[in-house]
């Protein structure tokens, strides 16, 4: 009991760094997408005002043609227009400018994630029509955004340690290899407030894939005899011996902690940026997959082997999950209530820690 405490007091103390460097990276990131973004759109802004400048003095044009105005009053209108036109540009650069400054001097905080909307709302407001190499961005009806939304939704990554849980014996006696054993989780979740008025609670639920690897040790490799799928001594030396199961995963876990409250008069929003969480909860899919790959060598040739079949593992899966963690960062784990093999006299059951990013 005290060595598995070990193996578990140091896989966490090792995940929590990689938490800490997980979220500085992150924010890196953010910062230099963002100032991307909005140096890129800078460019959309001259662009567009030249258009719509363009667009009005042909219509000043059609006036004058048509004798509803002299020729003195068009060009009074166009310069009117003209300096319109550069004044929006001029004030429109300046306020991307000091949101780029913004941004260089300050990490990615809750602040800046406003913007983040508004950049995107007035993207959606540009259709933009090419022709000749020359793009036409023709200003669309503004979409109103809904003042307050209940269910947001996120992507979902998870990596980290895998192994398993065998009856009757201690988990130092794993035949599975410690450290590069793991797992990697891909998916899509929606979070819905369970409170009106009250973001502390929420419902998160999706679906995910999961693919849990197992690096086998000693020699050892699975084989399917009939309805048995047992652990065998290999005839030859094996380099490698991995086995894998993938799954189809509906994940679903009540979520607590607060988040940051940004209200402006037209939209409400909550978001967790370096807010403490809590999910607690489970899953329940299907069973998609699961093959062998074993590395070995026969008289000097090396032989690589792909072995794709059922191996008898459980169809049905199910577990218990819950993370811990701050904004999109989390401490993850995972334990599976069904066994991987099933119909065995022995049942192992799949067992994972690692970190996860939610990222909205």
């Amino acid at each position: 009991m005290q060595t598995i405490t070990k193996y578990l007091v140091l896989m966490s103390l090792l995940l929590s760094v990689q938490v800490i460097n997980a979220q500085d990276t992150i924010q890196n990131i953010n910062n230099k997408t963002r100032i991307e973004a909005f140096a890129a759109f800078k460019e959309t802004i001259k662009i567009q005002e030249r258009d719509f400048l363009k667009a009005e003095v042909e219509a000043i044009t059609i006036r004058l043609e048509k004798g509803e105005i002299t020729a003195i009053e068009a060009e009074e209108l166009k310069m009117e227009a003209a300096k319109k036109r550069a004044l929006n540009i001029e004030n429109r650069l300046a306020i991307v400018d000091n949101k780029i400054a913004l941004l260089e001097r300050n990490d990615y905080s809750f602040e800046n994630k406003m913007d983040d909307y508004e950049l995107q709302e007035e993207k959606k407001n540009l259709f933009g029509i090419n022709i000749s190499n020359k793009t036409f961005n023709l200003k669309t009806k503004k979409i109103t955004p809904k003042y307050d939304i209940r269910t947001s939704n996120d992507f979902l990554f998870a990596i980290g340690f895998n192994n398993a849980i065998i009856d009757g014996e201690k988990l130092d006696d794993s035949p599975y290899k410690f450290g590069s054993s793991g797992f990697v989780e891909l998916g899509w979740n929606w979070k819905t407030r369970i409170l009106k008025n009250s973001p502390f609670l929420r419902f998160k639920y999706g679906f995910s894939f999961q693919w849990n690897k197992f690096n086998l040790q000693d020699n050892q490799y699975f084989k399917q005899n009939g309805d048995v799928t047992e652990l065998e001594t290999f005839p030859n030396d094996l380099k490698k011996s991995k086995f894998k199961v993938s799954n189809l995963v509906f994940p679903l876990h009540l979520e607590f902690g607060p988040l940051r409250k940004l209200d402006r008069e037209d939209r409400l929003r909550y978001i967790n940026t370096n807010k403490f969480k809590i999910g607690l909860g489970g899953y329940g899919g299907f069973n998609i997959g699961a093959r062998q790959k074993l590395k070995y060598t026969i008289d000097g040739e090396t032989i690589k082997e792909k072995q794709k079949q059922s191996f008898n593992t459980t169809n049905l899966v199910y577990g218990l999950s819950g993370y811990v963690g701050f904004g999109d960062t989390a401490l993850y784990v995972k334990y599976d209530l069904s066994p991987i093999f099933k119909d065995q006299a022995i049942n192992q059951r799949n067992v994972s820690v690692g970190i996860r990013f939610d990222m909205d």
